[in-house]
C-alpha cells in the first residue's frame, strides 16, 4: 500500500510541476513583451551600443551580421528628438540621423514616407540597458525586430538570457550578438562624411529594410 501511495505522490508532483510550468511561460512573456508605460527622456539620451538583435526577416538578419559594431545616440529637446545610428564596416563608419517623435515609451521615425517604422521600449531588468521593439512595414517586408542596447559593450549571462527569453516570446530566431572587442564609431568624427539618408531602403537603420 505504501508503494502505491509513493507512486501516486510522485505522479501528483509531476503533474503539478507540469501545470506550473505551462502557466509560468505565458506569465513570463506577459511581463517581457509589455511595452513600458513611459520612459523618462533623460534615460535614453546619450550613447548606446547594440549588444544583440533579432528579427523575423532573414535578409535583414544577414545584413545585421555584416556590421562590426553599431552605436546609437538619442538626443531630446523641447522641439524635437533625434536618433543617430552609426554602423561600422571595417574602418568605415556610416552615419544615419533621423528625427523621431516620442510619446511615452513609443517612438516613430521620420523616414519621408518611404516606409513605416515605429517602436517601443520593452521591460528589462538590466539597469543600464534598453530593449527596443520595432514594427517595420515596407514594400519588401513586414517584420518585428528586437534589439538589446546597453551603456556597456556586453551584458552578463543573466541579462542576455532574459533577452533570449523575450525573443522566444516573440518567436524570433537566436540573436546576432555583436563582438564587444570591435571599435565603436565616434558620434561626430571631424573628417568622416555623413552618409546620405536618401539612398533607398538599402541604407536605413539597424537592419536593412
Amino acid at each position: 500500500m505504501s508503494k502505491y501511495r509513493d507512486m501516486f505522490a510522485a505522479c501528483a508532483v509531476a503533474i503539478l510541476c507540469f501545470v506550473s510550468a505551462s502557466h509560468s511561460a505565458p506569465l513570463v512573456c506577459e511581463k517581457l513583451v509589455h511595452p513600458l508605460d513611459e520612459l523618462a527622456a533623460h534615460h535614453f539620451e546619450g550613447r548606446w551600443a547594440l549588444v544583440a538583435g533579432s528579427l523575423n526577416h532573414p535578409p535583414s538578419m544577414d545584413a545585421l551580421r555584416l556590421r562590426d559594431s553599431i552605436t546609437i545616440y538619442f538626443s531630446n529637446s523641447t522641439e524635437t528628438s533625434t536618433y543617430t545610428q552609426i554602423n561600422r564596416f571595417g574602418d568605415k563608419c556610416q552615419r544615419l540621423p533621423y528625427n523621431i517623435s516620442v510619446e511615452g515609451s513609443t517612438f516613430t521615425f521620420d523616414v519621408g514616407n518611404r516606409f513605416d517604422l515605429s517602436g517601443s521600449f520593452l521591460y528589462t531588468s538590466c539597469p543600464d540597458c534598453m530593449v527596443m521593439r520595432w514594427i517595420v512595414k515596407s514594400r519588401k517586408r513586414h517584420s518585428v525586430d528586437l534589439y538589446l542596447l546597453s551603456r556597456r559593450r556586453e551584458v552578463d549571462q543573466k541579462e542576455m538570457e532574459e533577452f533570449r527569453a523575450q525573443l522566444k516570446c516573440y518567436q524570433l530566431p537566436a540573436p546576432v550578438v555583436m563582438d564587444p572587442t570591435e571599435e565603436l564609431c565616434l558620434e561626430q568624427p571631424e573628417s568622416q562624411p555623413t552618409a546620405a539618408a536618401g539612398g533607398g531602403e538599402a541604407e536605413e537603420t539597424v537592419d536593412q529594410k
